[in-house]
């Protein structure tokens, strides 16, 4: 019998090709995996084509409640963000695909998995690191790395497949390269690939529309948290899938999440990208918002920079580590109170804050108004500030005996 090899499939022209060129090469029995964490309409048609293209089957894993609870939900109560713009949509999907490609294995027995992620990417360390984490024994093949992959071009693809009896409706042109799931969609390639130029947002966006082109009268919406987790949006219940799938619709409609950024690769490069997250956005800022009420002052500011942490452990690919598993029950651990209800208004891409309560809210209007009240008298700050500050006078009294200080 031949060995088996799980293929991380999409339907695309690069792993159609992979197809017959691994059982060229390899001799493998090939198994598509196509792991459905939001794609929509990208899954149409995906098993007739699979098998037409030489695959001895397609599996088709929705994850998308697996990857709205157990991967974004972590991610939005760390408020992990990656060099402050990206919210981390493909990197927090792809340790998962990783998992779902090993369960696969070892249900079909196969020896090897194999990705089409590019060699300057940051997705091949994520597929790897996954794999290596999960199953260390399984055999990783790159296509684009290894050196009997001679195929550089769209359209020398095409002909190898054409080759190889596969005739499909791919084009030549180039396109945008992007990758969607329901948390959202990244934008690469055409003009986006010279820094100096502004994006073409009438041709590139897919979720929603520009902050110009967004409606000219705003829309409040309030999400209910519980333990930082979102439970309800606009009073209405929900699982934490629905409730970003609708927050994507309301924020794409307002020309919320949309970011041009320049990033720093793992790889060491640096490349443009356009994202948006609509809904991702609108549940990072609610939710901050919550903690802000409820964090006590040295708890948000380790926070902070454990989100921080986070987001560079889940960029890199990280996710199966002793450390991301470490970082993700302190943040667990800051999230007991994070309960209550956030309002804000939608408006041309802006977030406006319309209200936010909580039963655990710290905020105390007697302490906080400029009147004096029983938990705080004035004359206490003045012995404070000369404590606080004594280093400071100490330093500046030397300054002035060495004649530093006029």
């Amino acid at each position: 019998m031949k060995e088996k090899v799980i293929l991380a499939y999409s339907g695309g022209l690069d792993t159609t090709a992979i197809i017959p060129w691994l059982k060229e090469n390899f001799d493998y029995e090939v198994i598509c995996v196509c792991v459905d964490c939001g794609q929509g309409n990208e899954l149409d048609n995906l098993e007739e084509r699979a098998k037409y293209c030489g695959a001895e089957k397609l599996y088709i894993e929705n994850v998308i409640d697996e990857f709205a609870d157990e991967y974004i939900v972590p991610c939005v109560q760390a408020h992990a963000v990656y060099e402050n713009k990206y919210l981390l949509g493909t990197s927090m999907a792809r340790p998962l695909i990783a998992k779902k490609l090993v369960e696969i294995a070892r249900k079909e027995g196969a020896t090897a998995i194999c990705h089409g992620a590019t060699g300057k990417g940051n997705d091949q360390i994520r597929f790897e690191l996954g794999i290596k984490a999960l199953a260390p024994d399984l055999k990783i093949i790159a296509a684009w790395r290894n050196e009997k992959w001679t195929l550089d071009s769209r359209e020398s693809e095409i002909e190898y497949c054409k080759q190889h009896g596969i005739d499909l409706p791919f084009s030549a042109d180039n396109s945008y390269s992007r990758d969607r799931n329901l948390w959202h969609i990244s934008h690469e390639g055409l003009e986006l690939e010279d820094p100096a130029n502004e994006p073409n947002y009438d041709h590139l966006l897919v979720l929603g529309v520009s902050p110009e082109k967004a409606p000219e009268e705003g829309e409040y919406v309030s999400l209910s948290f519980e333990k930082g987790v979102p439970v309800a949006i606009n009073g209405v219940k929900k699982k934490v899938s629905d409730i970003i799938a609708d927050l994507n619709v309301l924020g794409g409609k307002h020309g919320i999440g949309i970011i041009d950024i320049v990033e720093n690769r793992v790889v060491g490069m640096k490349s443009r990208g356009v994202y948006e997250t609509p809904g991702g956005t609108i549940l990072y800022e609610a939710h901050q918002q919550l903690e802000e009420l409820i964090l006590d002052r040295d708890t948000y500011r380790e926070k902070e920079e454990m989100g921080n942490k986070f987001a560079q452990i889940v960029y890199e690919g990280k996710w199966f580590s002793p450390l991301r598993e470490a970082a993700q029950a302190f943040i667990e651990s800051t999230q007991k109170y994070v309960t209550g209800e956030v309002k804000f208004k939608l408006y041309k891409g802006n977030i406006i804050k319309a209200g936010t309560t909580s039963p655990y809210s710290l905020y105390n209007e007697s302490i906080a108004s400029f009147t004096t009240g029983d938990l705080y008298d004035h004359h206490d700050a003045e012995g404070f500030i000369n404590l606080f500050g004594l280093s400071t006078k100490v330093r500046a009294m030397k300054l002035k005996e060495i004649g530093e200080l006029k």
